[in-house]
């Protein structure tokens, strides 16, 4: 598979870069709004990464993960949306506020994934909104993936992706409204993180 990651030079983007490329089943292409920075990153990977903008980066590839930040993806999604087409979409975004008592989540109605499907042709899809950067920079974490979507094609690409970077379970949980669920859920793991000083995360039991 060939796998785009928008914003492959940030914290998430590019741990989960590195987790695919030292894998090495994947061709994993760097997008950022700078084709340098994202051809360094690439080169600090080795193996079977690149880099490109992000218009360049969704070019022939099979799946894209946008993981940028919240507040920068909807502008990203408008602006890769022509070169995109019909080239199926990872959302892992989640649009926080951050406030001396805890973290919230987006009261807009709509997820940010919802949103985004509003701009792009292509399936969105949702997911790997519990799992954090630095679980995924030491080894698969024993966690589950949650991963939703209305598109069966483009949900079956993402539970792919998914599954290869936990060591848990990648799982589908239906619709992509489920998504205004999943990325609240960010808002819970990022409390539960500064409580308890730890890096959490999900598994969902009595699944067979």
């Amino acid at each position: 598979m060939k796998v785009a990651i928008l914003g492959g030079t940030g914290s998430f983007g590019g741990a989960l870069a590195a987790r695919l490329v030292a894998l090495g089943e994947d061709d994993v292409v760097i997008g950022s709004r700078d084709a340098e920075r994202a051809a360094a990153a690439a080169a600090e990977l080795g193996g079977r990464a690149s880099g490109a903008t992000n218009v360049d980066a969704v070019a022939g590839c099979d799946l894209v993960v946008l993981a940028v930040k919240a507040e920068a993806a909807l502008d990203t999604a408008r602006e890769v949306a022509d070169a995109l087409g019909e080239t199926p979409l990872l959302s892992v975004a989640s649009a926080l506020s951050f406030s001396k008592d805890g973290v919230r989540p987006d009261p807009d109605v709509l997820s940010v994934a919802e949103r985004i499907q509003e701009l792009v042709a292509g399936p969105v899809t949702a997911g790997l909104h519990s799992i954090a950067a630095a679980n995924l920079d030491e080894a698969p974490p024993e966690e589950d993936a949650l991963i939703c979507g209305d598109d069966a094609d483009g949900k079956a690409l993402a539970l792919e992706l998914a599954g290869k970077v936990v060591a848990g379970r990648a799982l589908d949980c239906g619709p992509l409204a489920g998504a205004r669920t999943l990325e609240g859920l960010t808002a819970v793991i990022v409390n539960l993180n500064r409580r308890y000083k730890a890096h959490a995360g999900i598994r969902v039991s009595g699944l067979s």
